[in-house]
């Protein structure tokens, strides 16, 4: 008989697993019928190829996918990067000057109206062809969600606490530091979550406006070749990747604020 010990050892897999099984059930399902619909209605594989035939495809071809995935992922993480830099030390300014926030806060949200298939090319036209577009185009679309979300992070922090801090002598920046950076943790990580779904597709964006390689130039290429095998291959692999990123943000919450998981652990 299993010991009480090591029964809580095996909760996490365990809960891990009982998350994780709908979702590849639905998908497993969603595939299943991709292929069944592609074998009894006689549609043209080159309208729509059947899953067993992209993936096949994707194998033959992975040389050619993996060389275009590694400047997505380049682009991709810098821009990510540059992004993670800018969003922290606007919402830092931005908290600590009022009169910061009211004058930036209108720039930020005007810079989310701008439609990237305009801003792009124009992008490409003022830095060139090389990775710095894609970095600044993949740091244009991420920012904006770990921005508000850190803002929010430092506005949901106990007014008590900081009273505590200040009558203990604490310093503006030192109450910054021991209470409203911490208790903006919860809401970083959920920003940062969302933004990270966005920089893959910000990427493959802006290669589509003027790169020699990456899946963007990679799908526009099986697109023109009318190789929609190719096209839902590249697609695959960006989803991936995608999926990839978003896993280690979760890691990444795991291993530096572990309280915030099992906070949810316990309300549940």
């Amino acid at each position: 008989m299993p010991s009480r010990a090591s029964y809580r050892r095996n909760t996490p897999s365990r809960a891990f697993l009982i998350r994780v099984l709908p979702a590849l059930i639905a998908v497993a399902c969603l595939f299943l019928a991709w292929e069944a619909y592609c074998d009894l209605s006689g549609i043209s594989p080159t309208t729509l190829p059947a899953p067993s035939h992209v993936f096949a495809q994707a194998w033959a071809n992975r040389q050619g996918l993996w060389d275009n995935l590694l400047p997505t992922l380049r682009a991709t993480l810098a821009g990510f990067a540059l992004s993670l830099a800018a969003a922290f030390v606007l919402s830092v300014a931005v908290d600590f000057s009022h009169i910061l926030r009211q004058a930036l806060f209108p720039i930020f949200i005007i810079s989310q109206t701008l439609p990237m298939v305009a801003i792009a090319p124009l992008v490409v036209l003022w830095f060139g062809f090389g990775l710095m577009p894609k970095i600044l185009l993949v740091a244009l679309v991420t920012f904006f969600p770990m921005l508000v979300a850190l803002v929010e992070g430092y506005a949901a922090t106990e007014k008590e606490l900081e009273d505590l801090l200040g009558s203990m002598g604490a310093s503006r920046w030192r109450r910054f530091l021991l209470a409203r950076l911490p208790s903006s943790l919860p809401y970083f990580f959920a920003g940062l979550r969302i933004a990270i779904t966005y920089a893959v597709v910000g990427a493959i964006f802006a290669e589509y406006a003027g790169s020699a390689k990456g899946l963007g130039i990679y799908i526009l290429n099986a697109k023109n070749n009318f190789r929609a095998d190719l096209v839902l291959a590249a697609v695959m692999v960006s989803s991936v990747l995608t999926l990839l990123l978003f896993g280690a943000t979760l890691l990444l919450q795991r291993i530096l604020a572990p309280w915030i998981i099992e906070t949810k652990g316990a309300r549940r």
